[in-house]
């Protein structure tokens, strides 16, 4: 076991989030296709600790809920009184004495579920500084321009944290101090568990704050350190839907950035939106304008966009989607979809097909080269290899109170504005006519015809539109046609 390894991370998540204005609990909002709290148990997840627990309070439910879907592991206290991040603390570590039998001995760390920029990397560097130090306490700090609300990391002439002032509390020459307090330590277990006992409220909240902590534990003559991180940004705290803008935004970036740096040509990273959970492989190409969501992943010389949605999509080596919107979708290798396509659920192109312009595509399998070029819809079809689907096909698929499924084989040949009514089979090296309603079976290499005979009623116009543009048309056509009879 590594001596890094914390013993325990608690997880503090209990704060309902007034400033949010929302019914959701604050931690459970989403940035990057993953919730707050979401991020946070990821990032210290990885650490492996031996014991991971997230204290909850508001929206115990939801968020107890949530974190069981997320890991089965995680373990949860509830804060069923918001009295302050050392209650909070000593609830978790009440919690896991009551659990496992004894309080965590080794290094514990605390961190905030409302800061979801944080990295594995920064939180194993404060462990390790910890450990290397062997202090009681190691506190993470940043270094801001403007330190405004932030309490100040004072420092002895060795390094190790003498106090931290809060801002109301401090002199000017204090004030221009830049590192600061972010909020995430590191303990000694035990005697985290002995300075939580002593802890008072006699502040103006009236609450038991973690920081008094780090006083205890120096007074009582146990050295306090601090590890300093290299990018502030990833200890931001979100309070607002301000906030929750600003770091979706620098969590994009950083995700675009580590794209790039793979061999993703991002064309305007200004307009490009993917969530943590989006994989590429080099080579490929995000156009301007896309949005690529959930667990979607682009294959190598693949294009998406301009102006494409992807949400839990599979693009193949090489494909294009283009204006497109796409939802639990695969796209073949080489297919080319769009431009203005969607594609719904269960939705899987073969090889080097085709969905163009203003079609929508449900549920449905395409085999290798198949096109359905124009102003289609296919609901619940199969169809085969190197089909042609005619322009304005609609595969019928709803009776109104049931799905049915549409076949059509390989090498068939659908006219225009063919309407298949399911279930229906239209077998291989099929064709249909132009204008055709199938709702009979088409057997192999057949003609299916389903359309009424053509029939001219003469002058109609005239007699049902007297006097009309289209009348008046008719006539002078009518007129040129008629022979002339005039003799020299």
């Amino acid at each position: 076991m590594s001596p890094n390894r914390p013993a325990a991370i608690i997880v503090l998540a209990a704060g309902e989030g007034t400033r949010m204005k929302s019914t959701t609990p604050k931690v459970l909002h989403e940035l990057c296709g993953r919730s707050m709290v979401g991020h946070v148990v990821l990032a210290a997840g990885e650490l492996e600790p031996e014991r991971l627990v997230v204290v909850v309070g508001h929206g115990r439910e939801r968020v107890v809920a949530h974190l069981a879907e997320l890991d089965a592991g995680v373990r949860t206290a509830e804060q069923t009184e918001r009295r302050g991040t050392a209650h909070a603390v000593r609830t978790a570590l009440a919690a896991l004495a009551k659990e496992d039998g004894a309080t965590p001995t080794g290094t514990v760390l605390v961190t905030c579920g409302d800061t979801p920029l944080q990295t594995t990397a920064t939180l194993r560097s404060l462990a390790e500084r910890h450990t290397s130090e062997g202090n009681a306490v190691t506190v993470l700090t940043m270094e801001l321009p403007d330190a405004t609300g932030y309490g100040r990391v004072v420092r002895e002439p060795d390094g190790s944290v003498a106090e931290i002032v809060e801002h109301k509390d401090a002199s000017p020459a204090t004030r221009a101090i830049r590192e600061v307090n972010s909020g995430v330590f590191a303990f000694d277990g035990a005697l985290l568990a002995e300075a939580l006992e002593k802890v008072g409220t006699d502040n103006s909240q009236g609450e038991e704050y973690l920081p008094d902590v780090l006083r205890i534990l120096r007074a009582a003559g146990h050295r306090v350190g601090a590890e300093l991180a290299t990018d502030p940004t990833e200890l931001v705290g979100i309070n607002n839907r301000v906030q929750l803008a600003h770091a979706r935004r620098l969590l994009n970036d950083r995700l675009l950035e580590a794209a790039m740096l793979a061999g993703v040509t991002v064309v305007d990273p200004a307009s490009t939106w993917v969530d943590a959970g989006v994989t590429f492989e080099p080579d490929s190409v995000v156009e301007p304008n896309t949005q690529l969501l959930g667990a979607t992943h682009v294959g190598a010389f693949a294009e998406v966009g301009p102006g494409s949605r992807l949400r839990d999509c599979t693009v193949g080596e090489g494909a294009s989607v283009v204006h497109t919107v796409a939802d639990t979708a695969v796209v073949g290798p080489g297919a080319k979809v769009g431009p203005y396509a969607y594609l719904r659920p269960g939705t899987l192109l073969g090889e080097a097909t085709k969905v163009g312009g203003f079609v929508e595509v449900k549920n449905s399998t395409l085999g290798t080269g198949t096109k359905v070029p124009h102003l289609s819809y296919v609901g619940d079809a199969t169809i085969g290899e190197h089909t042609n689907i005619g322009a304005s096909s609609v595969v019928v698929n709803y009776d109104g109170e049931a799905k049915h499924r549409t076949t059509i084989g390989s090498h068939c040949r659908t006219g225009a504005d063919n309407t298949f009514v399911a279930p229906v089979t239209v077998a291989d090296g099929s064709y249909t006519a132009a204008g055709s309603v199938i709702t009979a079976d088409v057997p192999p290499g057949s003609l299916g015809v389903a359309r009424g005979r053509q029939r001219n009623v003469e002058g109609w116009v005239g007699r049902r539109r007297p006097g009309s543009a289209a009348a008046e048309a008719a006539q002078a056509a009518l007129a040129a046609a008629e022979p002339d009879h005039d003799q020299d």
